[in-house]
This record gives C-alpha cells, structure tokens and sequence, in this order.
C-alpha cells in the first residue's frame, strides 16, 4: 500500500513510490474531471434521470475524497531517522533508555522512530513487542520532537527508503556471535525477536566507535553527522538504544512529554474511583523479590547501582546508599508508611509490588486504614495509580520507581524513598 494513495493505493513496478503517487493523482483528478464536469454541463441534468443523476455526484464525491486524500504526501524526512532496539531489561530500564534515545534524535534532528516496548511473557521463550502506543501517547511528544511509531514506519516509509538489501546496522563495536567483523544484531533474545517482529534483516554492519551519545560541544554533534551524513545514511538502525544508564540528569526533564494512553489513564481511573474509592492515599512501591535482595548484596561496591542517582545525586552529593535504601525490611516499610499516613491522615494504601506485599504487617499498623494491592501483571497501571496518589514512597535504586518519581516531579507531586533523608539543600519534591 502507497501511503500518498490512502486505501486504494499499490505501488506499480518500475514506477516506485514516488511515481505510482504522480500517476494515481493524475487519474484521480482527471476522473473526477470527467464525472463531476459531465454532471454540471447543460442540458445533462436534465436529461438524466434522478437516479442516474444521483449516483453520478455520488462518484463523484467518492473521487473526490479519494483525490483529498492522495494530496498527503509521503514526508520523508530529509534529515533522516532513527531506530533502536530497547533491549536493555524491563520496562524501567527501556524507560530511562528511552528519554537519552529521544535527546540523541534531536540533537541530531532526525526523526525517531518509537520502538515497541520488550516484554518478557512467561512461559513463552522469546521476547513479545508491545507497541509504543499501547502506553503511550505520541501526539504529546511531537511537542518536543519528530517521532512515529516503528509499525507506521516499517510499513508506510521503510519499503522506499529502507528497503530490503540495504539495511545496515550501526554498534560501537564489533559484537560476540555467529558472524565475524558484524554487529550481529539479532544474536541472543531479545535482540532476534525484536527485529523479526518486523522481518528485519541486516546487510551490513557498521561501527560508530569512539563516538558518543552524551556530548557537550557543538563538535561532538558534528562528528555524527559527519560520519553518518543523512543522504548517505537515511536510516541509524542501533543495536540497542543510543543513550547513558540511567538517564542523564540532562534528559530527566524530558519525562513532561510522556502521557499514557487513553487505554492506561482509563485503567487508572477506574481503580482510584472503584478499588480505592477514597482521598487522600499514599502509594508505595516494594521491590522485594528475590533477584532485587540478590541485587542489593553489591551496592557496597556498586553505589551508583541503577537509580540510585535519583536519590543521591550522580556524584554522591546528597548522601549514600545503604541497604535497607536498596531492600527495606519490614518493619521500616511499616514504620514510614504509617509516619506518612499520619501526617496525611491518609484513608488508604495503594500498594504495588513485585512479590510480597507486608499488608498483614500494615494492616496491623493501621487498622483504620484501606489497603489495596495493585495487579501484578499489569504494571503500567501500578505506575499510572502510583502518579496520581497524595504521596509516593518509592525504591532510591529502582528505575520502576524512577519513573514514577519523574512523573510526579514534572507535576510538582510529593514523593520520598525507603530509608533516605537527602543532605540539607537536596530537596525532594
């Protein structure tokens, strides 16, 4: 199908994209010419009959709606594109990825092309891609920048200017897999599902090193695009995403134009008005699996682990890390629960988590007050609920919980973190 052309559009062979647009425009118009000209003449109308005369202007509404429609032209953008695959951990770790990738593609002034989201669906072996969408708006990120969907481009843009035979994947390296000299970007999950989703295959590799995603000066900016100028290289198909773990302290800002979805934001009403039912309700995030308690075992040598910038500063400057920051026990989940439900006079707890949930602990606390968990399986609703609550107590080194608390900073909403009081002049909103 012909984007130009709307629904009736195919590409004619020889012609290209380009020309078969031309063509269908002219037959279009001179269709419509011939039948709308053929009803307004003279002594036609009224020689033809009522039916006839009827279904002739309905022709001719039909072309011309049609010819309406093949007036969109199929924008290529002459500044280029970017793709990536986001196929660094779950979705708080694609999220922060997400913010660099999408300040690395206006740096640069190239469109991004939004990928789907990775997703890990047991028992299934391989990755599943959700579409960007799904979450997401994306008329709220054109407000910063040029952005469409991976779906719209691979099946509007990509057949023309990034066809099959000349796609080239870019990595700062070479990569360990089955070919030598080669990004090999599609070894290992979820890196093959991601690309097959979209029955990609890679021509040739290409390597960006010592380039970098975070530059300060106009010449590091430069250097980009003179290694990959856009006539030559319409498309930078990244191995994974173009951006620093965790997101830039430059690029936290950037969250403002990221809004759920019409689908997301109408699951999150419906839980605060029929699961909570009440005003105000603090929500909490408890990262208390197993891997998470494993994960925390490093963060003596490991301080900066995660998120952990969002609490302490990307130098250490607002304090340190500690354990019970990283995976807090019971009895302080309760003690700080209740301190902020105090201080709220709070009427209910909207608790989400990846394991356990301490509610008989809390329950115990705070007989008084309602306590609600969160569906497991539907996480991004966790996150829409824990936005919307009075106050949010969240993990220093999550980034599920990173990006609730950015959410809520760029609305101006409280939040805290499990056992961390910032130093005096680090204040948190």
């Amino acid at each position: 199908m012909v984007p130009g052309l709307g629904v009736v559009g195919t590409i004619i062979p020889g012609l290209g994209v380009g020309g078969t647009i031309v063509l269908g425009r002219a037959l279009v118009w001179a269709g419509l010419w011939y039948m709308c000209g053929e009803v307004v003449t003279g002594e036609q109308v009224y020689r033809t009959a009522v039916r006839d005369l009827v279904m002739k202007m309905y022709g001719c509404l039909v072309l011309l709606l049609v010819a309406v429609v093949s007036c969109s032209d199929l924008d290529i953008d002459p500044k280029g594109y970017i793709l990536y695959c986001p196929c660094m951990g779950r979705f708080g770790n694609q999220a922060e990825h997400f913010l660099g990738a999408l300040a690395f593609a206006k740096s640069l002034n190239r469109t991004l092309v939004l990928p789907p989201w990775v997703e890990y669906h047991w028992p299934k072996p391989r990755s599943v891609q959700v579409p960007f969408d799904k979450y997401f708006k994306v008329d709220t990120l054109l407000a910063y920048h040029r952005v469409m969907t991976m779906e719209k481009f691979m099946s509007e843009l990509a057949p023309e200017i990034w066809p099959p035979g000349e796609r080239t994947v870019i990595c700062y390296g070479v990569r360990s897999g089955g070919q030598s000299g080669s990004c090999n970007a599609k070894d290992g999950n979820p890196f093959g599902p991601f690309w097959d989703t979209f029955d990609i295959e890679f021509d040739n590799s290409e390597f960006y090193s010592p380039l970098h995603y975070e530059w300060s000066s106009q010449k590091d900016r430069q250097d980009w695009i003179n290694r990959f100028p856009p006539d030559k290289y319409r498309v930078l198909a990244f191995t994974g995403a173009p951006a620093a773990f965790p997101a830039a302290q430059k690029n936290i800002p950037l969250h403002r134009y990221l809004h759920w979805s019409k689908e997301i934001t109408d699951a999150v009403d419906k839980v605060i008005e029929e699961k909570i039912g009440v005003r105000p309700f603090v929500g909490i995030h408890l990262r208390l699996g197993s891997d998470f308690e494993r994960a925390c075992e490093h963060l003596e040598s490991s301080p900066m682990m995660f998120a952990a910038a969002q609490c302490v500063g990307s130098r250490g400057q607002y304090g340190k890390t500690t354990p019970d920051m990283c995976y807090p026990p019971d009895d302080l989940i309760v003690r700080e629960v209740k301190a902020t439900v105090d201080e709220l006079d709070a009427k209910a707890v909207y608790i989400a988590t990846d394991s356990r949930t301490v509610i008989q602990e809390l329950s115990e606390a705070m007989s008084q007050v309602k306590f609600v968990v969160g569906d497991p399986d539907r996480p991004h609703v966790d996150l829409g609920v824990l936005g919307q609550a009075d106050h949010y107590i969240g993990n220093c080194i999550s980034t599920f919980s990173a990006f609730v608390k950015r959410e809520r900073d760029s609305v101006g909403k409280l939040s805290s973190f499990w056992a961390f009081k910032p130093k005096e002049g680090h204040i948190e909103l």
